[in-house]
C-alpha cells in the first residue's frame, strides 16, 4: 500500500513539474504579452524620436508584435545618457528596447569611457539612413558651402556650427569639413536635433549640421547648402553634395537608425524581434508616413546590421584618429 501511494505521489510531482515547465515554455513563446518600452536617447520631436514613432505605430497589430511600443525619451550628451541607462538599468526581459544611432554610439564609445559599445547591444533591425546636411538661417548671406568656407578662411573660428551633441554625425561632419576645407569652425553641441535646428532658425549660430529629414521638414525656415553624402537625395534634389562643390566631405556622418536589445535577453526574444521588426519597417502605412515626412528608409536585417557595426567600428577608429589631429 505504501509503495502504491509513493508511486502515486511521484506521479503527481512529475505531472506538476511538467505543467510548470510547459507553462514556462508557453510564457516564453507568448512574448510579448504586455506593452514594450522603447528608449529614444534624443529629445521629443527630433528625427530619431519622430521616426521611431512612425516605424513602431503598427506594432500592436497581431501580424507583428500584438502589443504597442511606448516611446520613452532619455536625452542628453548626444545620446550617452540614454544608452548608458539602457545597458545598466534597462532590464533583460525584452520589455525595454532602444533605438540606436550610428556613427553616434560607436564614435562615442571610441572617444569616451561609455558603458556601451558594439558588443553591448543585441541587434533587431535597421529602419533608415539619414545624411547630415549643412544649413544656415534663412537670411544668411551664405548661399553655398563655398561661400561659408570662404568666410571661414578669412575669419577663423567665427563660424559657429550647431549639432545634436558630441561625436554624433553632425559633429563628425563638422570635423570633416574643417579638415577638408582647411578652416577653423566653432562647434556648438546641443541637447539634440531639435535644439540644434532651433539655434539655426533663430540665427543664434551662423550655421549648423542637421539631419536631412529634419531639414526637409524645416526647409521653408532655413537654407540648405550641402549634403554630406556621395550623391544628391531624392527628397532634396536641388541640394548639391560637398564633393560637387569641391569639398572632400563624404558619407561618414550618415545617420543609421534602428532597434537594439541589451545583452542578456532570452534568445527567443532576439529571434522574435529580428523576425518582426524588418517586416514592420516595410509596412505600407509606415513607408507612406516616412516618405511624406522626408525620412529616408533603409531596412537592414540583424545580420546586415551586425556586419555594419563591425565595419563602422574599424572605419571610425581610423577616421577619428585622423580628425582629432586637426
Amino acid at each position: 500500500m505504501l509503495r502504491k501511494n509513493t508511486l502515486s505521489w511521484c506521479a503527481v510531482v512529475f505531472l506538476a513539474a511538467a505543467c510548470i515547465w510547459a507553462a514556462a515554455d508557453t510564457a516564453r513563446a507568448a512574448y510579448p504579452d504586455k506593452p514594450i518600452s522603447m528608449i529614444v536617447t534624443y529629445s521629443p520631436g527630433g528625427a530619431t524620436d519622430f521616426q521611431a514613432r512612425i516605424v513602431t505605430m503598427v506594432a500592436g497589430e497581431a501580424k507583428y508584435l500584438g502589443q504597442p511600443i511606448v516611446i520613452i525619451n532619455k536625452p542628453g550628451a548626444g545620446g550617452q545618457v540614454g544608452w548608458n541607462w539602457f545597458v545598466t538599468k534597462g532590464g533583460k526581459d525584452g520589455y525595454t528596447i532602444a533605438t540606436y544611432n550610428v556613427p553616434h554610439f560607436i564614435a562615442q564609445s571610441i572617444v569616451y569611457k561609455t558603458q556601451y559599445n558594439v558588443d553591448t547591444f543585441e541587434v533587431a533591425a535597421n529602419w533608415g539612413s539619414d545624411p547630415a546636411v549643412l544649413i544656415v538661417p534663412k537670411d544668411s548671406p551664405f548661399n553655398t558651402a563655398k561661400d561659408l568656407v570662404g568666410y571661414a578662411k578669412k575669419n577663423p573660428g567665427k563660424i559657429t556650427v550647431s549639432g545634436a551633441g558630441m561625436y554624433v554625425g553632425h559633429h563628425i561632419a563638422t570635423l570633416q569639413l574643417m579638415q577638408a576645407a582647411g578652416v577653423k569652425l566653432t562647434y556648438i553641441p546641443e541637447k539634440g536635433g531639435v535644439d540644434a535646428m532651433q539655434s539655426v532658425v533663430a540665427a543664434k549660430v551662423k550655421a549648423g549640421f542637421n539631419n536631412l529629414s529634419d531639414s526637409f521638414r524645416n526647409q521653408d525656415r532655413i537654407k540648405i547648402l550641402a549634403i554630406a553624402d556621395l550623391e544628391r537625395h531624392d527628397f532634396l534634389p536641388k541640394v548639391p553634395t560637398f564633393k560637387e562643390q569641391g569639398i572632400n566631405v563624404d558619407d561618414s556622418s550618415v545617420n543609421f537608425r534602428g532597434v537594439v536589445l541589451p545583452k542578456g535577453v532570452p534568445a527567443e526574444v532576439i529571434t522574435k524581434c529580428a523576425d518582426v521588426f524588418p517586416k514592420m519597417f516595410k509596412d505600407k502605412q509606415v513607408l507612406k508616413k516616412m516618405k511624406e515626412s522626408g525620412s529616408p528608409v533603409k531596412v537592414m536585417n540583424r545580420d546586415q546590421v551586425i556586419k555594419m557595426f563591425k565595419e563602422r567600428q574599424v572605419y571610425l577608429t581610423s577616421l577619428l584618429a585622423k580628425l582629432k589631429k586637426k
